[in-house]
């Protein structure tokens, strides 16, 4: 296990991301390093990447943590209750992009690595990560461009791991309450050690350098079409959604708080503006009420 070979490329992917991101909007991000106090619960240091008010991006957070703690939170053991109890490093990037043109998707990737250790006892590490794509107006070609970068990024680790990422993603980003997935999905995979440590790390850089091949197609397809404030309105309302997941369900949100992260940086997926309408329903044969029939899980490929 090297932890400080996975720490370099996850410093570095944020780097890239950034970059590239940079290019497209044509603002900067601002860079707010951070420290935990000395006396905190949690140590660690982590540096959150924003980009507010760009031509393409309304919001755009790249987010590089590396924290650690003497315990678990529930969140992290509930999964694995033979983990309780055992100090753990966590380091990970995660992004969340909210564009500004309705017809170009929010998205969402994540690139992670714990380590749970106890005296001893054999550390236990896994990798963890994944992206998915939350449209509000689908074109079926963007998705199916989405879901063959996703299934080449899988494909070294062999057959069918592509399939089973895809299931993952559909199963984690479903909003129960609403009976709807949050968008076409993507990959998602988590407690993965199969193979060993550089089989596993190989598979996180995989799909970690696969995001940028996936999204920024669908960027340049998308945003010069022209909108009004018909779909301005259901991207506000869809919004809504994504923000009720990320607030009600995600594992990445409640660790965070439960193990006393940054709340700023945990809260960067927020979109800046969202909407919430009583018992709303789209107009029937529009193409806002199309979006529906994309909202379970199907095979795009």
């Amino acid at each position: 296990m090297n932890a400080f070979a996975v720490e370099t490329y996850l410093r570095d992917l944020q780097a890239r991301i950034c970059e590239a991101l940079e290019a497209v909007d044509g603002s900067r991000f601002l860079a707010d390093a951070w420290r935990k106090p000395a006396d905190a619960p949690l140590r660690g240091d982590g540096v959150t990447r924003i980009l507010e008010g760009g031509a393409l991006f309304e919001r755009a957070g790249v987010g590089f943590s590396l924290v650690a703690g003497d315990k678990l939170p529930p969140s992290a053991s509930a999964q694995r209750p033979e983990l309780a109890g055992r100090g753990f490093r966590a380091m990970g990037v995660s992004l969340v992009l909210h564009p500004r043109n309705p017809y170009v998707p929010t998205v969402h990737a994540n690139v992670r690595f714990f380590v749970a250790e106890k005296a001893g006892e054999e550390p236990v590490w896994w990798f963890g990560g994944g992206f998915d794509l939350t449209p509000y107006y689908v074109f079926e070609d963007d998705a199916r461009h989405w879901h063959g970068v996703a299934q080449r990024a899988c494909a070294s680790t062999g057959d069918g791991v592509y399939a089973r990422l895809k299931r993952q993603c559909d199963e984690y980003f479903h909003l129960k309450h609403r009976g709807e997935t949050r968008g076409i999905g993507g990959l998602f995979f988590d407690d993965w050690s199969e193979g060993g440590f550089d089989a596993s790390f190989a598979l996180q850089r995989h799909v970690g350098d696969a995001f940028l091949d996936a999204y920024l197609p669908i960027v340049e397809r998308r945003r010069n079409l022209a909108y009004g404030e018909r779909e301005r309105a259901w991207q506000l309302y869809r919004r809504g959604r994504y923000v009720e997941f990320n607030l009600v369900f995600d594992r990445g949100t409640l660790f965070g708080l439960q193990s006393g992260g940054r709340t700023e940086s945990i809260l960067m997926s927020m979109p800046p503006l969202a909407s919430w309408q009583y018992n709303h329903e789209p107009e029937p044969g529009s193409a806002e009420a199309a979006l529906a029939q994309y909202l379970t899980p199907r095979d795009w490929l």
